[in-house]
């Protein structure tokens, strides 16, 4: 048996070496939360709210129909419901909710979500040091969902502010928040996207992480590693009611301008437009001659709205706005809802396979989102009924009914028959203004270019439905 070398110990010696380092690095690599929890914890607060609600009468022991419910709730409302008997008449039940917050100066600002505190008789927050404090409520705005609270107090611990523009996809994270009730809970992860648009939320460029996110972390603050509030954790994605990975939080430099807004006047203010924009597609793309999809199309205008004062037109396609690119359409209301009233702005369109730019003076976003009411659709008009290559009868608009549906013209269908039209959808009532990129005035004309209509290739249509309007693709077969 031959005796090792010393070649062969200094070989074993240096690949052990080699290994330790690359150990010493991956732990080196791995970040280290706690300096940052330790400063940034003391701020963070844990928000309670009570509403009062009225008396149910519901009879002693009595339990509600839970029939229709899913198994999951079934069980959960039966475990939990109480059985002992019911209020009097002259009480009140109480409802209550858990989220959290954190402070934003030391006189005892607070942000929070609008969810959070909505409809809440009674706000406490509950400090690090487990007091208590009465809030009182300065402002809330639906629209991005953050509340500002106020509590008394001197000297008060205050988180630091970020800047979420400066955020980049991949970057460590972190939250702190009460999930379920479990004060100061501290998950991590990392930025997974930014300026994503979620339903229903047309005014938030949401951050995306893999934090973990549960009822009760929303309205607490979302930090970089520099221990920096970067968004307010608002919101995730689930299918079973649970994290699932997939969790979004307001941007601080949306929530910090709506703050500012509510301290100064209670009420924020926002940029308007006054269009009904949708998603450009690949198909929508080639039927309006664009190199790929981008942009937002413009697929109604607000009468008397500043867009429709500007010149901007249904089928316009904006690509820019002050220079900025629109990529996808949900990127234009947030650029505009970040103008205030009076604002000059610059938007690059595409109209009718040309480039140009439009001008407008920005508007103040109303009260309540514009609503256009298309009415009912009356049965005059004289129905086009010969063969056109989609398969539908159109009849001419009455003028009536062109008022009530806000539209300059366009054709009612009056029957759909096997064919195009019925593969894509349309219905009796709907209303065809556009066709192929062509303004349609009369059923006469809408058969005429429906009759030279390209095959295999995309083809534009613009259709209002109960006063909406979007436009929708299809293709005629050889």
């Amino acid at each position: 048996m031959s005796i090792p070398s010393l070649k062969h110990y200094l070989s074993l010696f240096a690949a052990v070496l080699m290994l330790g380092q690359m150990a010493s690095a991956h732990s080196e690599a791995l970040p280290d939360f706690t300096t940052l929890v330790e400063q940034a914890s003391p701020a963070v607060v844990n928000i309670s709210t009570t509403q009062k609600l009225p008396d149910r009468g519901v009879a002693d022991a009595q339990m509600p129909d839970l029939e229709g419910l899913p198994p999951m709730f079934r069980e959960f409302f039966e475990r939990n419901m109480p059985r002992g008997r019911a209020p009097r008449g002259d009480r009140q039940r109480e409802a209550q909710s858990l989220g959290s917050g954190f402070i934003i100066s030391p006189d005892g600002y607070v942000l929070t979500n609008n969810h959070v505190i909505q409809d809440a008789d009674e706000i406490l927050v509950r400090l690090s040091d487990r007091s208590e404090l009465k809030a009182k409520l300065v402002g809330t705005d639906p629209r991005t969902d953050v509340a500002l609270l106020k509590i008394d107090g001197k000297n008060l611990p205050t988180v630091k502010l970020g800047d979420s523009d400066k955020l980049k996809v991949g970057e460590w994270v972190l939250a702190i928040g009460s999930p379920f009730g479990f004060d100061h809970s501290v998950t991590k992860g990392i930025v997974s996207a930014k300026g994503r648009t979620l339903p229903n939320d047309s005014y938030v460029p949401f951050i995306q992480t893999d934090v973990a996110i549960n009822p009760g972390n929303s309205g607490g603050p979302l930090f970089n590693m520099a221990g920096e509030v970067v968004g307010i954790n608002s919101q995730i994605f689930t299918r079973s009611g649970g994290f699932m990975g997939l969790s979004f939080a307001i941007p601080i430099d949306v929530a910090m301008d709506v703050s500012d807004q509510l301290k100064k006047g209670g009420k924020v203010d926002r940029g308007w437009l006054g269009v009904v924009i949708q998603e450009v597609n690949r198909d929508l793309a080639e039927s309006f001659g664009l190199d790929k999809p981008a942009g937002a199309l413009v697929a109604q205008v607000m009468p008397d709205g500043p867009a429709a004062k500007a010149g901007l037109q249904v089928g316009d396609v904006i690509l820019s706005m002050n220079g900025q690119p629109i990529v996808m359409s949900a990127d234009l209301p947030h650029l505009v809802g970040g103008l205030k009233a009076g604002a000059k702005a610059s938007l690059e369109v595409v109209r009718e396979g040309k480039h140009r730019t439009v001008d407008v003076t920005v508007g103040a976003l109303p009260d309540e989102d514009a609503d256009v009411d298309g009415g009912s659709i009356g049965e005059d008009g004289q129905a086009q009924r010969d063969s056109n290559r989609m398969g539908v009868s159109v009849a001419d608009l009455t003028a009536e009914q062109k008022k009530q549906l806000e539209v300059p013209g366009g054709v009612l269908i009056k029957d759909v028959q096997d064919g195009p039209a019925a593969l894509i959808g349309l219905q009796p009532g709907d209303v065809i203004t556009h066709l192929n990129n062509q303004a349609i005035t009369s059923a006469k004309q809408f058969t005429d270019v429906a009759k030279n209509l390209p095959k295999n290739r995309s083809v534009s249509m613009r259709v209002v439905r109960q006063g909406r309007a979007s436009f929708i693709t299809f293709k005629l077969p050889e």
